[in-house]
């Protein structure tokens, strides 16, 4: 497990980074009342949140951001396995100090998590949403940089200023216009057949017959509630889980590209250097 704690003003950031080559279960809590979100990344991994005798879970956290208060008596539980590694990143205040951020920053938490400035229990969970493609671009260069020391430092706290206002920026635009709780399930479940279907994924006619719901429909919703058209998502999490192998040693270039579904190595390089800014080539051990 890697795990980076860093300050930044009144702010305090955890990003964590867990593989395990059997399941395990890692837990952990707060030493005092704050309000966070969390930003999880590809790995997938199944989050429980346990509070007195109260519970809940998270079957699906790949590409959320979570937002919660939490107090000392919260445990949040990861439990990790070789398909779902733990990729987190948790910004949090403590709830004495939204008064000392800078820049009215503690107005929009006022106004957009209000019922966490104000919490009514141990644990209180605010808006969660999928990120958009700006935001999961982010979340995947914090756990792809190459960077050592006060650089990687440097490039963390500038990241998360950018992530924390993307969040917000989210949240002030987000449009549920007219869509049933049937329906998002329905797409939840679009993403992660695609999820777990990287080299081979099914077809838009196949996902739309598997799922109940139309062609139009989905790829309509698809784009308004995850913030990108299928096959985009597709893209992305192709090239992720390329990127995952190529750093950990896992797979030849070639390999990785076959892995996710990729025929043409140059194909697959081109995309990868546009989603990274960089090709395979740069991190392959």
């Amino acid at each position: 497990m890697t795990r980076d704690i860093i300050d930044i003003n009144d702010f305090t950031i955890l990003i964590e980074e867990s593989t395990a080559e059997q399941q395990t279960v890692d837990k952990c809590g707060f030493d005092e009342p704050l309000i966070a979100v969390a930003f999880y990344g590809s790995g997938n991994v199944h989050l429980e949140v346990e509070y007195g005798k109260k519970h809940k879970q998270f079957d699906h956290t790949q590409s959320i951001a979570l937002s919660f208060y939490a107090d000392e008596k919260v445990q949040f539980i990861h439990t990790v396995s070789p398909e779902k590694p733990l990729k987190c990143i948790v910004i949090a205040t403590a709830l004495r100090n939204l008064a000392k951020l800078p820049n009215q920053e503690d107005e929009l938490f006022s106004k957009m998590l209000s019922q966490l400035v104000n919490p009514s229990d141990h644990y209180v969970e605010g808006p969660v949403l999928y990120m958009t493609p700006e935001m999961q671009m982010i979340v995947d260069q914090i756990f792809s940089v190459q960077y050592e020391g006060k650089a990687k430092m440097m490039f963390f706290r500038s990241q998360m200023t950018v992530l924390l206002a993307h969040f917000f920026g989210q949240l002030s635009t987000m449009k549920e216009e007219g869509m049933k709780d049937e329906e998002r399930e329905k797409l939840y479940l679009a993403k992660q057949i695609l999820s777990d279907n990287l080299e081979n994924p099914p077809s838009l006619t196949e996902l739309s017959r598997q799922i109940g719901l139309n062609s139009f429909k989905l790829k309509k919703n698809f784009k308004e509630l995850f913030g990108v058209p299928v096959f985009k998502y597709l893209q992305n999490e192709r090239l992720t889980k390329a990127h995952d192998l190529l750093r950990n040693g896992d797979a030849t270039i070639q390999e990785a590209a076959w892995h996710v579904g990729y025929d043409s190595l140059s194909s697959f390089s081109n995309a990868f250097a546009k989603k990274f800014g960089f090709r395979p080539s740069a991190i392959k051990r």
